[in-house]
């Protein structure tokens, strides 16, 4: 029985390829992501600890110097917020980007492999109708051989 070659292995194997290459590449906007929400976690704990200390800078002896240093800082723990917000909101997008991009390798892939099998069942089909052939022309030899 002969061997069954697929004639577009090779791009089966490149779209295997690039959904390897697409699954690394959203993992690693998955991990950015993640990264930079544990940054504007910790932005959000330091200004939470700012704003305690001010309240509690308020309610013993008063020390302006202190308050208003406090005060400055979670103004300015709210402008790295809104930039760190801003950073969340640019790795969101790309990890959808990233996304959309592997759902469409994979579903490429998959067409690839629905081809193989589609060819893989047609060459069945024909070596089934061949080995019919060759038990046709040998029972009709055999009876022939008989009748002599």
């Amino acid at each position: 029985m002969p061997r069954f070659h697929y004639r577009m292995q090779s791009i089966l194997d490149i779209k295997l390829k690039l959904e390897t290459q697409a699954k690394q590449a959203f993992a690693q906007a998955a991990e950015a992501l993640r990264i930079e929400e544990e940054k504007l976690e910790n932005l959000k704990e330091r200004r939470r600890y700012y704003q305690e200390e001010g309240t509690r800078l308020r309610q013993g002896d008063l020390d302006f110097l202190k308050i208003q240093s406090c005060d400055m800082a979670v103004v300015t723990m709210d402008s790295m917020i809104v930039a760190q917000e801003a950073e969340v909101k640019k790795k969101e997008e790309l990890l959808e980007k990233e996304r959309d991009n592997l759902a469409e390798v994979i579903k490429e892939r998959k067409t690839q492999e629905n081809l193989k099998e589609k060819a893989f069942a047609e060459f069945m089909k024909e070596e089934a109708k061949a080995e019919m052939k060759e038990v046709d022309e040998l029972t009709s030899y055999t009876y022939g051989q008989k009748r002599k």
